[in-house]
């Protein structure tokens, strides 16, 4: 069993001390209780067993940022299962998006300024990302329509086709494309939310998310095709590109934060 984290620990305090508040304030229902604190209970497991495998003793400043951004993504999943039985303040849920968002570029800036940026940093912050798109997808599917979903499973059905074909266990070069079309989808995603816009530029500008994410990752996975036949790196490769095993949280990333 993996040794005790105070990071994780703190974590799990402040995610439900964050559902408690939004049951107060805004009525969180079963639902939202039981998803919200199995996501809680998943993030400080997750993350215990990560830090142990990398050997991080401790959080790092950026860390902070990172676990406060889960917990607020733990909000939006909560808000999300509610939204499945009933509605719910799409101000409020607007703005706890919005501000996770915001603090996806604040954690980057911070392990750049500290010089702290680590592998278990790095892949902590991209399963939040990850995670906050597929549940975004989940929240506007009533709304535009189930294809939408096909936003949020796309990275994890790059890791199921990495399962079954082996030459893709091996990393790209590093894209600044790839940063602008993740942050797109996030912005995208939450501007549909908020219906603000006309339906139809909604759906346009969700198709124009969708084709810029399949070409982004079309782009690795042809770039992986090429070299099916080159033998793999000895060392423990992760998945290529953005898309990377759901368990492979536990395994050290070597990329910068961004």
């Amino acid at each position: 069993m993996p040794s005790v984290r105070l990071g994780p620990i703190i974590g799990l305090i402040f995610s439900a001390a964050f559902l408690g508040a939004l049951w107060l304030t805004i009525g969180l229902r079963a639902a939202g209780w039981i998803i919200g604190g199995c996501y809680a209970v998943a993030i400080a497991i997750l993350v215990t067993r990560a830090m142990h495998r990398t050997e991080t003793a401790r959080f790092g400043p950026a860390d902070w940022v990172t676990i406060t951004r889960a917990a607020l993504v733990g909000g939006v999943t909560a808000l999300t299962a509610d939204s499945l039985t009933g509605a719910v303040p799409a101000t409020v849920f607007v703005s706890i998006t919005t501000a996770a968002l915001v603090l996806d570029a604040v954690d980057g800036l911070v392990a750049r300024r500290t010089l702290t940026a680590s592998s278990f940093g790095a892949r902590f912050d991209m399963e939040v990302d990850a995670f906050l798109i597929a549940v975004l997808s989940v929240y506007v599917a009533p709304m535009v329509g189930g294809w939408v979903l096909t936003i949020g499973a796309m990275r994890y059905a790059y890791v199921a086709a990495s399962w079954v074909l082996p030459w893709m266990h091996r990393t790209p070069p590093p894209r600044y494309w790839c940063k602008v079309v993740a942050a797109i989808q996030g912005i995208v995603l939450v501007v549909v939310a908020a219906e603000v816009v006309w339906p139809w530029l909604s759906i346009a500008a969700l198709l124009i998310a969708l084709a810029l994410l399949v070409e982004s990752f079309g782009r690795d996975f042809l770039w992986l095709w090429r070299r099916r036949g080159e033998p793999l790196p000895q060392a423990g490769v992760d998945v290529a590109g953005a898309a990377q095993r759901p368990e492979a949280l536990e395994q050290p990333l070597q990329r910068e934060r961004v």
